[in-house]
């Protein structure tokens, strides 16, 4: 699962003098929580929402509402802009753009292509949806959680207990207190599909649910 087939392509863009005011409402009327910002077709920054909001004189302000127009007429998005930017490509695998957003605790990343100009932005929104696709949460069926050995062959043996159920997702995870084990967690469909959990655990596997 690559970036390029979650993300939103062709994201809506800011310049760095665009004034804050402009900003705000362009995320307002179009839904978005960031803005990557351009400079001459380059990526120079990005701004978020919160960032411009933070922007914002507090309603404690003893400014006059002609001097609170005046100041945030020239707030710019130069100055409230996140640099440098963490950046995604297009061509990579979801889980490592997945990766740096919470390495870096980001909601979002610009993505470049292959010759460093921006083409689209991926978010955690995308993160989940590629996510529930892999579970696939909206084909059916049912879930299996498989407590076995981390042993070469476990995967081979519960599949084929499995059958002739069909098997649309499989995800695997370890638990830290729970040495030499790992959790299968798979999505099954189709023929025998009610009796499945009876025949995995006849052969010997722990059904956790």
């Amino acid at each position: 699962m690559l970036v390029r087939d979650w993300m939103t392509p062709d994201p809506i863009t800011v310049m760095p003098d665009t004034p804050v005011m402009d900003a705000l409402k362009i995320l307002k009327e179009r839904g978005f929580r960031r803005l990557p910002v351009l400079q001459d077709g380059q990526l120079i920054g990005i701004t978020t929402r919160k960032d411009l909001k933070d922007a914002m004189p507090n309603k404690a302000t003893t400014l006059s509402v002609w001097e609170l127009n005046y100041l945030l007429s020239k707030l710019t998005v130069a100055e409230m802009m996140a640099r440098p930017v963490v950046t995604a490509s297009e061509g990579e695998y979801m889980e490592d753009a997945a990766l740096r957003m919470q390495e870096h605790a980001v909601g979002g990343l610009p993505v470049l292509d292959d010759f460093g100009q921006l083409c689209g932005i991926i978010t955690i929104t995308d993160v989940l949806r590629a996510f529930t696709n892999i579970m696939g949460l909206r084909e059916g069926g049912k879930r299996l959680t498989l407590d076995m050995p981390d042993v070469p062959g476990s995967l081979e043996r519960a599949t084929q207990a499995i059958q002739p159920s069909n098997i649309i997702s499989v995800a695997t995870y370890h638990k830290d207190t729970e040495a030499g084990r790992r959790r299968f967690v798979m999505r099954v469909t189709g023929e025998g599909v009610r009796d499945v959990r009876a025949r995995v655990r006849a052969v010997g596997i722990d059904v956790l649910d």
